[in-house]
């Protein structure tokens, strides 16, 4: 038979390459599939452990990040101690180091950056008509823009951590302070009803901060310089405010239940007026949404009608 003839003859080596071949891509497939299901945990000052879950990309990449030796030269150092502080800022600072980050950013746009320009490459291709030509012209803007994306995805990233971690000790914050308002006009010490609710309490973002505080002063510090510390790791304008009152209620003498009780009223005054001011920029930003969408959804159930009629009349 002729199509016998034209079959193809495998030699030994090509049999042995694609044998490495399908070796390497299953150890690649392995390895990616075991990092997307790895979870990683950080360990709190009193032992415990609470999880912290990094995006898929991200472990995938952390392996690679030690090929950029250069990012531990002096010329970036600022830039380090800047995604350092954001790094603690979002509790991920024992998980992430400024390092890793900033080699995240050279190799999102390296990896992931250049799939999704191949990808896109093949789908402008594929769509037909002008349209598609038109998009394949214009590629360049799309693929520039991909990069962009990918480079700054890492630093995104981080940023929507520390607004997460603000937001969880902001909402957790004037509950805190009642429990120890309540605990110290009871006649507990602050640090004694510091544990109390350390103990009681879920451990949430606030928590956590508090045991760290609280494991401070027991290995030595005061505890004004562990509040101190507190408000240097969060820095936020509330925890700031909170224990600048604490601390000039410890050097003054003032009665800390007080200082307590006046700063829980002052954070949830200004919780109210949060609320309000997001309540009255609501409108404004219905607005895109109205003209968009809504009132031709609105257009056309309404006139839809009218020119289906008008459209059988002609015809």
């Amino acid at each position: 038979m002729p199509f016998l003839a034209a079959a193809p003859t495998w030699k030994p080596i090509d049999l042995v390459l694609g044998g490495l071949w399908a070796m390497a891509a299953g150890a690649l497939t392995w390895s990616i599939a075991r990092s997307a299901m790895q979870i990683t945990y950080v360990t709190l000052a009193d032992g415990r452990r609470r999880e912290r879950r990094l995006p898929m990309l991200f472990r995938v990449l952390l392996p690679f990040t030690a090929s950029f030796p250069f990012l531990e030269g002096e010329r970036y150092r600022k830039a380090r101690g800047q995604i350092t502080q954001r790094l603690t800022m979002a509790g991920y600072d024992t998980l992430l180091r400024a390092r890793e980050v900033q080699a995240l950013k050279l190799l999102m746009p390296l990896i992931p950056g250049v799939l999704l320009c191949v990808l896109m490459h093949f789908a402008f291709q594929a769509i037909p008509g002008g349209f598609g030509e038109a998009l394949f012209t214009r590629r360049g803007y799309f693929f520039v823009s991909a990069l962009l994306l990918a480079y700054v995805y890492p630093m995104a990233w981080v940023n929507k951590m520390v607004a997460f971690r603000h937001r969880s000790i902001q909402r957790a914050l004037p509950f805190v302070l009642d429990l120890l308002t309540l605990s110290v006009e009871a006649g507990l010490d602050f640090m004694t009803a510091l544990r109390r609710i350390v103990e009681q309490r879920r451990v949430d973002e606030l928590g956590e901060e508090i045991i760290q505080v609280f494991r401070e002063v027991q290995v030595g510090k005061t505890r004004k310089e562990a509040l101190r510390a507190m408000a240097e790791r969060i820095n936020h304008p509330d925890i700031r405010s909170v224990v600048s009152a604490l601390v000039q209620a410890d050097e003054l003498g003032v009665g800390i239940a007080t200082v307590l009780r006046i700063q829980s009223d002052q954070i949830r005054t200004r919780r109210f007026q949060r609320a309000e001011k997001l309540a009255n920029e609501a409108p404004v930003k219905m607005l895109f949404p109205l003209v968009c969408f809504i009132f031709p959804a609105v257009f056309i159930v309404l006139l839809g009608p009218i020119f289906i009629q008008m459209m059988r009349q002609t015809l």
